[in-house]
């Protein structure tokens, strides 16, 4: 794997990117960095969100910028404020030991004339939303007559949000000998006429990945009534205690709803659309980048700049229409190594969407049956006792109130102390999911049941349970995601802290062994052994 030390980069961006942990390069990076500065002609790239568009192409311009011309050298264009912020924030670290290098962002939203005052002291590059860049150019405090360098970044949500007119009126202003540099997730007609209307002869880059979807994320797909899909997501959210996760739904109204219901149930949620103030907008994302918000109900086109790098849930409450939509939206989770998870709640007549997903994905999306009551509060319960077991206790503070403590509670068994302190915690769950339906369309398993009693049943044993996140409900998905057989039938399980124990279909005891010591489950490797053979009776 290649270095950033192995590019031929400065020394002051080499102790910036050390700073910043910055080691080896991703796939996008690595072709294109080298790239732009050995070649002053232009350049499509494509490239997924979470694959490092910005030191892509943001090295190469500071590599590149002559620090003692006090003019505008390169101007980046991003379709809205939060991912224009980004991108300068973005530079301004990886420029951090480059001595004079200015950078200015400029976007609606914010106070014009304060932009202008930085531009007027000079700046090197400029970062800004069209309609604002175009504001500036018409009243001649930015001037491009002298760029070098254009950079398109997202093309295709700038077109998508009614840019076009701005971003060809803006290329009018710019010098012909200028490179010309377009990164965008897909290629709709739209961004093919923008590239043939301004670009000369482009080069053309991708990341293998480009029009798939990480290893490291996980593909699933609830199908239920359409009536029970809020029902659903708030299994999602209860079967996963820990989730940090976007919600995308189609519409405003609905990202409002959803998120209103799920507040009044209970749970940390916001929304993010564009019916939003710019404070408003601002006061949310906020929230949602500091995790006080655990839950972000959004739009497509709100979400766009929100760079977090954590997330463990991209939950699409309708399949979208566009498979480049739902890759884009996927590959916001599963970032800098960490596994993440991708769910689409779907209803019957919206089954036929996930082949054309899956295709452009380039993997399958996995049934997996919605979180029965039961599992969710078995996993809650283990949550619960985890977050106690592991609980800093300082004496000192709670000493002078523990004897008092003792003797209130000092008529009851340890048994039963347990009990109610499990209770006072778990009693929602318990009650709220007392005797619940389960959700699953009723022909929404992926294959036809067959009577148990007639089939003959291996034991095996794995090295992987309740410490390593698993449960009854993930056990099955990993499963199905085996692929040893469509109609292997699964019996008894038994999860423990640390291992568990699983009937599985005999005929196929000998494949499973192979398949399961070959895969990794939370990125610990999986041990699996025959506890107990069918084969083993006669």
């Amino acid at each position: 794997m290649k270095l950033f030390t192995e590019m031929a980069l400065s020394d002051q961006t080499l102790s910036a990117l050390k700073e910043l942990n910055f080691v080896n390069p991703t796939e996008i990076q690595e072709i294109s960095i080298p790239w732009m500065m050995n070649n002053k002609s232009d350049l499509i790239a494509l490239s997924q969100t979470g694959t490092g568009k910005t030191a892509a192409f943001g090295i190469p311009i500071i590599e590149q910028t002559d620090i003692d011309q006090k003019v505008v050298q390169s101007l980046i264009l991003c379709p809205t404020r939060e991912l224009c912020m980004q991108i300068t924030k973005d530079i301004e670290s990886y420029a951090k030991y480059t001595k004079g290098l200015r950078v200015c962002a400029v976007y609606g939203g914010a106070s014009i004339e304060r932009q202008k005052e930085k531009l007027y002291k000079g700046v090197h590059v400029v970062v800004g939303t069209p309609g604002r860049v175009h504001d500036m150019i018409r009243q001649r405090a930015l001037k491009v007559g002298k760029i070098e360098r254009l950079i398109l970044d997202e093309a295709d949500e700038m077109l998508n949000m009614g840019f076009k007119e701005e971003l060809f009126n803006i290329m009018e202003f710019t010098p012909e000998t200028k490179q010309s540099v377009l990164f965008s997730a897909t290629m709709p007609r739209d961004v093919i006429t923008l590239a043939n209307e301004f670009m000369h002869e482009p080069h053309r880059i991708s990341s293998s990945k480009g029009n798939q979807g990480a290893d490291n994320i996980q593909h699933f797909y609830y199908k239920v009534n359409a009536r029970d899909k809020y029902k659903a997501l708030k299994r999602i959210a209860d079967v996963s205690p820990s989730i940090y996760g976007i919600v995308f739904c189609q519409t405003r109204l609905e990202t409002q709803d959803i998120a209103e219901k799920l507040q009044h149930d209970g749970y940390s949620a916001d929304a993010l659309h564009g019916d939003l103030s710019q404070s408003q907008r601002e006061y949310v994302m906020n929230r949602f980048r500091n995790q006080h918000v655990q839950l972000l109900v959004a739009t497509d086109v709100a979400a766009r700049g929100l760079d977090v790098n954590n997330l463990t849930h991209i939950i699409n409450y309708h399949p979208p229409r566009d498979p480049n939509i739902y890759i884009h939206r996927s590959g916001r989770t599963g970032r800098a190594g960490k596994s993440g998870i991708s769910i689409t709640i779907i209803h019957s007549k919206e089954i036929g969407s996930l082949k054309a997903l899956e295709r452009r994905l380039g993997k399958d999306i996995v049934w997996a049956h919605v979180p029965t009551g039961k599992e969710i509060c078995e996993k809650q319960l283990f949550k619960l006792v985890e977050k106690v077991e592991k609980i800093e206790v300082d004496t000192e503070q709670i000493g002078s109130f523990l004897e008092d403590v003792y003797k209130k509670l000092s008529w009851l068994t340890r048994e039963e102390l347990i009990q109610h302190f499990i209770s006072v915690e778990f009693n929602r769950f318990l009650l709220y999911y007392k005797d619940v339906k389960d959700l699953d369309f009723e022909v929404a398993a992926p294959r036809p049941r067959r009577d148990k009693r007639d089939v003959n049943f291996s034991l095996f044993s794995l090295n992987i349970g309740y410490s390593d996140g698993l449960t009854k409900r993930e056990l099955l998905s990993l499963m199905n995601r085996l692929k040893v057989s469509r109609s292997l039938e699964i019996g008894q399980i038994n999860i423990s802290q640390k291992s568990t124990t699983v009937e599985l279909e005999a005929v196929y005891e000998r494949q499973l062994v192979r398949v399961l010591n070959k895969n990794k489950y939370n990125r610990k490797n999986m041990k699996a052994k025959v506890e107990r053979s069918h084969f083993d009776k006669d």
